[in-house]
Formats: C-alpha cells, sequence, structure tokens
C-alpha cells in the first residue's frame, strides 16, 4: 500500500480506532495490575507493563497478518471479528480475576500476562485492517501506544456517557471483518467483478451485527427492568 494513498491513510485511522475501542479492558487491566503499588512505582508499573504488553501484540499482530495470506483464514478470521464486533455491543465487566501485584515486577508481568490473553480481539482486528501491510500494523500500534496508555481512560469515560460510540466501534469491526471475508482468495474474484454485491454484503454484515446487538441488550434491559413498561 502506497504510504501517501488515501488507501493507507484511511487504513490506519481504521486501525487507530479500532485500538482505541478496544482499549477500555487494557486499561481496566492495567489500573487494577498495579493498584497496590505506591504511586512512583505505580508509573513504572503501567510505562513497562504497556511496552511488553505492546511488544507482544506487534509480534502476535504481525504473525497473524502473515497467517491471514493461507487459504481460508481470512474467512475464519472475518467470521471470529463478526463475533467479536457483536461481544463488544454486549459484554459484560468480568475482571474479577485480575490479581493486584505486590511488587513491581508482579504487576508488570500481571499486566503482560492479561493483555496478551484479551489481546487476541484487539490483533485479528488490527490484522484484518492492514489487509498485509506490515508498516501500517507497526505504525497504527506504536501511534495507539501512547493513546491506550494516557488516553483510554478518557475514552472509557466518554464512552460511557455517549453509548453510540460503542455502536460505530462495533461497526467499524464489523466493517474490517466483511472486508476480510471479501478479500478471501476464493471469493475475491467474485467480489471484485460485481462491486455493487461486495458494498450490499458489506453493509448487510454491519446492519446485522449492530441490530443483533441492540437487541441483545434491549431484552437483557427489558429483563432487568420488567416493571418498566408496566408502570407507565
Amino acid at each position: 500500500m502506497d504510504l501517501f494513498s488515501v488507501d493507507f491513510w484511511s487504513a490506519l485511522a481504521t486501525i487507530i480506532f479500532i485500538d482505541l475501542i478496544l482499549a477500555g479492558d487494557n486499561a481496566i487491566v492495567i489500573g487494577l495490575a498495579a493498584r497496590n503499588l505506591p504511586k512512583e512505582q505505580q508509573r513504572k508499573a503501567v510505562m513497562w507493563g504497556t511496552v511488553g504488553a505492546v511488544g507482544i501484540r506487534v509480534v502476535a499482530t504481525l504473525l497473524v497478518v502473515q497467517l491471514l495470506a493461507v487459504p481460508w483464514l481470512n474467512l475464519l478470521g472475518g467470521l471470529l471479528l463478526i463475533w467479536i464486533a457483536y461481544k463488544l455491543l454486549v459484554q459484560e465487566d468480568a475482571h474479577e480475576n485480575i490479581q493486584a501485584g505486590n511488587t513491581l515486577w508482579q504487576s508488570i508481568r500481571t499486566i503482560i500476562i492479561a493483555d496478551a490473553a484479551m489481546g487476541i480481539d484487539n490483533v485479528i482486528a488490527v490484522a484484518g485492517a492492514a489487509h498485509g501491510d506490515t508498516l501500517l500494523v507497526i505504525i497504527g500500534l506504536l501511534i495507539s501506544v501512547p493513546v491506550v496508555v494516557w488516553g483510554s481512560t478518557l475514552f472509557i469515560k466518554l464512552i460511557n456517557r455517549f453509548e453510540w460510540i460503542v455502536y460505530i466501534g462495533s461497526g467499524v469491526l464489523a466493517y474490517t471483518a466483511a472486508k476480510m471475508i471479501t478479500h478471501e482468495k476464493s471469493f475475491a474474484e467474485y467480489f471484485d467483478r460485481y462491486p455493487l454485491i461486495n458494498w450490499a454484503f458489506i453493509i448487510a454484515i454491519i446492519v446485522i451485527v449492530i441490530g443483533a446487538g441492540w437487541l441483545t441488550n434491549y431484552s437483557q434491559r427489558k429483563k432487568k427492568n420488567p416493571n418498566k413498561q408496566s408502570d407507565t
């Protein structure tokens, strides 16, 4: 992909937005892992834990980028990313198992291990958005490091206040998933030949994912507040 092309910069913007929308769990993990340390050590734990976590993520993402060249793995990755996009809308807090470290090294280790375990969604999404471009992966993740460390807490507050941001994020993930599927070598020629079908498929995936997430959330709200409608 040409460094000065619109495709390159739009893909880079997509990668950064994906990192932001999926950064909430990472910020929570970092905060929980370092919460028992003195304040002066908390900063070191956050910095070195994040450096280690991002290093592992870069390697994992580059590996996935290479694996996506294997037949049918684009399809598999796309289907998995559709599920991730849906779960983003209906996820519940589940961080009870994150143990706070009592030493600097324990906290750094916890951040790295927890981030690696929870970061598979980010790895697949970024690899899919990069469309095989290694430079995009590296630049996108390097830009995202300070954003995740210093900006994710603010972004979490924005998401909690404006729920529609999560729906936009889910839509971006669904779009990336659909593009991965249409880039699968077995289908690519067909989708390239019929651009209207290509865009109809992408839009359908986005609508299905967001619609399913909204319906699930609506159903869960009704279960939690069964008397709300009857009272009005």
